[in-house]
């Protein structure tokens, strides 16, 4: 039994509630902004009513053994706060979030030793009334080290699977590779099934391969035929699946341009590697 606390709560952090809920041996604390009185988190297995311990103020927070922080990846400081007084007796922490800079944003705030970055493939989407849906089965990269077979071991009584990888560079830009497209269904306020359609299908084909040669000169060692790999995973997708960008566009909200698409703009710069359909779609978003 572990002590865990989750460091927001919407869609993905739910989704990790639900999933240590089903374990029923961990004690969870949800750390939010505003007060929930239950999560309801509905997973092909079944429904969770996550139930544990409530905190809003990160000065009532108490010691646990892991925190997990799920939140936006332009909220590091926000979620940086709750750091003191969860991690007072140095409690490691993963960073479950989109990107390939999960350290460098935590760094002004925690010792590399004690940071695990975590690559996630979870279909899930939060609901307006404040549920969470799981579509699919929970899939965890995570680096093969001490803290990473510790990370897994806190869901080895769920029905998700970690991965322990060697190159977390790879695990990261893979993902990447895969959100960088979801840009084009924030731009065309359209689900998944956009990216069915021609041209649209090369579009996104060629904003991957923009994203897989910057991923390279990273350290990333990606498949040269990713692209086609990445929308064989589209197309499995259901037709009106609505990935995290495309809802916040919809519900006004910030969006996560920078970590999901001006990465590859920053990084591709810094490397001499031309990137203009990845820098169109910020340039639009932003102006959005």
């Amino acid at each position: 039994m572990a002590r865990i606390a989750i460091v927001g709560v919407g869609a993905i952090g739910g989704a990790l509630a639900g999933l240590l809920k089903a374990a029923g041996d961990h004690k969870i604390t949800l750390c939010t902004r505003r007060p929930l009185d239950v999560l309801t988190v509905y997973t092909p297995q079944g429904e969770e009513h996550v139930r544990g311990s409530k905190v809003t103020d990160p000065s009532l927070a108490q010691p646990v053994d892991w925190v997990i922080v799920a939140t936006k990846t332009y909220d590091a400081e926000g979620a940086a706060a709750w750091l003191p007084a969860l991690c007072a007796k140095q409690a490691p922490v993963a960073i479950v979030q989109n990107g390939v800079e999960h350290r460098e944003r935590f760094a002004p705030y925690m010792d590399h030793e004690h940071l695990l970055p975590v690559v996630i493939d979870c279909p899930v989407e939060r609901k307006p009334d404040g549920s969470v849906h799981v579509r699919g089965g929970t899939l965890f990269k995570v680096e093969d080290s001490p803290l990473g077979h510790e990370f897994a071991s806190l869901f080895s009584a769920t029905t998700a699977k970690t991965e322990l990888v060697e190159n977390f560079a790879t695990a990261a830009w893979w993902k990447l590779s895969i959100n960088c497209v979801g840009a084009l269904n924030a731009l065309t306020l359209k689900p998944a099934r956009v990216l069915r359609e021609e041209p649209m299908t090369e579009l996104a084909r060629a904003m991957v391969e923009e994203c897989a040669a910057v991923g390279r000169a990273e350290g990333a060692q990606l498949e040269t035929n990713i692209a086609d790999q990445v929308m064989t995973l589209y197309r499995a997708h259901p037709p009106e699946a609505v990935n995290s960008l495309l809802a916040d566009r919809l519900a006004g909200r910030r969006m996560e341009i920078d970590a999901r698409n001006g990465v590859i703009l920053r990084r591709g710069e810094k490397h001499g590697i031309a990137t203009p359909l990845n820098r169109m779609a910020v340039t639009l978003l932003k102006a959005m």
